[in-house]
């Protein structure tokens, strides 16, 4: 084992060091003795399970310009748990107060935003440039009857049409069609193949340009404002809402479990039952 070094021997280290510029490296073997050295200030070196090992070709410290040996110095860990802001600890418990997204109202509340209204077709002829489209007046209960284009040709005879109340949906984007700028669609039932269609009926008694709603004869109040042709189509309500619209065993319209409603009673189709609603 090598012997420890004199103060002559360090004093001419240091100095050796200071001229040079650089930090002379003791050896592992000589820095293991030369701990007996270290200012007493230094603190003991301790370890624990997340210190890194000791490197076996590590030094035994530096010496400064004035001779000054400084202790090791180790990079430790405090934990091994991820560090969590306040932030982030808020929003988890924001996430887990909040319930779970329920798709049937959220079809309810799209289908809230669509402007269904009891209409009145009062006039009906064939359009001139498509063979397969009525052209409609109906009344919607507005200071002017709306212009409706609709593919019926080929299900319901023209002299069906005339002062027959209807369903009519009414905030969809105005669309030209061969001509035509048709304001609005007349809903009505389809079966499976679309062979066989027929308008929605409204109850008797129900009012042209009444607004429809789905649900209890209780929810008639808490239905919101109608959202603008715009708003329809930039969002997708009605493809969002019309593959739920159907007809029950009885005939009924309904949105999922929510019949459809005037205040005069449920909307119904004729005959058709478990029948797609467009």
């Amino acid at each position: 084992m090598a012997s420890l070094p004199t103060a002559a021997v360090i004093a001419n280290v240091a100095k050796t060091a200071t001229n040079a510029r650089f930090f002379f490296f003791f050896s592992s073997s000589l820095s293991h003795n030369f701990d007996h050295y270290l200012p007493s200030f230094a603190p003991p070196r301790t370890f624990s399970r997340f210190t890194p090992p000791l490197r076996t070709d590590n030094v035994a410290g530096r010496i400064s310009r004035n001779g000054t040996q400084f202790p090791f110095s180790f990079c430790t860990t405090a934990s091994t748990e991820p560090v969590t802001s306040d932030a982030s600890i808020a929003l988890s418990s924001t996430s887990l107060d909040k319930d779970d997204d329920d798709p049937e109202k959220n079809i309810k509340d799209a289908a809230d935003m669509l402007d269904i209204r009891v209409g009145r077709i009062i006039k009906a002829w064939r359009h001139l440039e498509a063979d397969t489209l009525y052209v409609e007046e109906v009344d919607v209960g507005e200071p002017e009857p709306r212009l409706i284009c609709s593919g019926l040709v080929k299900y319901i005879p023209l002299d069906q049409l005339l002062d027959r109340r209807v369903i009519v949906l009414a905030n969809l984007k105005p669309r030209n069609m061969r001509g035509i700028k048709s304001c609005g669609m007349l809903m009505a039932a389809s079966d499976s193949l679309h062979e066989n269609v027929e308008l929605l009926l409204p109850p008797e008694g129900s009012i042209p340009g009444e607004r429809i709603w789905f649900g209890s004869e209780d929810e008639k109040g808490n239905q919101p404002d109608a959202a603008a042709p715009n708003q329809i189509q930039k969002k997708k309500i009605w493809e969002m809402v019309q593959p739920h619209l159907k007809t029950d065993g009885c005939c009924t319209a309904v949105l999922g479990s929510h019949p459809m409603r005037t205040s005069a009673g449920v909307v119904t189709s004729t005959s058709l039952k478990h029948a797609n609603i467009s």
